[in-house]
């Protein structure tokens, strides 16, 4: 098996994993219904990941790995909409093509104390790509991005599940955009380039 095709193959199996894992917790999660769900049998999981938690901490360190990736694309970029438009861009293709993922992230707030290891704002860099002190708690802007993802992780759940993510994706994003507060900015640039691993 070559190595990109491997890594698509884990990805796929963290996704629907990390799926699982949102809808029913870690402990209610068995090998045997992670293996059903990505068409493999139990020791063929096993020989991808060894253990059940080994494939959920797999699953978190993905969601840390993209959210590092969007924030080494918009670190360059000062504060301001720009930034956050483009943010918004990265975060909403990562949503769009791993759902799990945000599901996973999202099992905190939906499920609190039924969930071993939590991805916080800081696991997902979300301070940093937001420029957000993490010291300044309730404030205007804190509440507006928190807001912003919520909105971005809901649409990006819909669309998938609607199957049409290329007419939600500027849709979505401008959304976002506005929860953000930069109602009315330009928003021409919805279609611009995808993240790239």
């Amino acid at each position: 098996m070559t190595r990109p095709f491997r890594e698509q193959v884990d990805e796929q199996i963290l996704d629907r994993a990390a799926e699982l894992f949102s809808q029913h917790g870690f402990a209610q999660t068995s090998l045997k219904a992670l293996a059903e769900a990505v068409g493999l049998s139990k020791a063929g999981l096993l020989h991808h990941y060894p253990s059940k938690e080994a494939i959920h901490e797999a699953a978190l360190e993905m969601g840390r790995a993209q959210a590092r990736l969007v924030f080494d694309d918009v670190a360059r970029l000062p504060s301001g909409p720009g930034r956050d438009r483009r943010a918004l861009e990265l975060l909403t293709d990562v949503a769009l093509e791993r759902p799990g993922l945000v599901s996973l992230a999202f099992r905190p707030i939906t499920a609190p104390g039924d969930h071993p290891v939590m991805l916080d704002g800081e696991d997902m860099l979300i301070h940093e790509i937001f420029v957000l002190d993490p010291e300044e708690q309730g404030t205007e802007r804190l509440i507006r991005v928190v807001g912003a993802l919520s909105a971005l992780a809901v649409l990006t759940l819909t669309a998938n599940r609607e199957g049409d993510k290329t007419t939600w994706r500027p849709r979505i994003i401008a959304t976002c955009f506005d929860a953000l507060g930069h109602a009315g900015a330009d928003a021409s640039s919805y279609g611009s380039d995808l993240l790239e691993d």
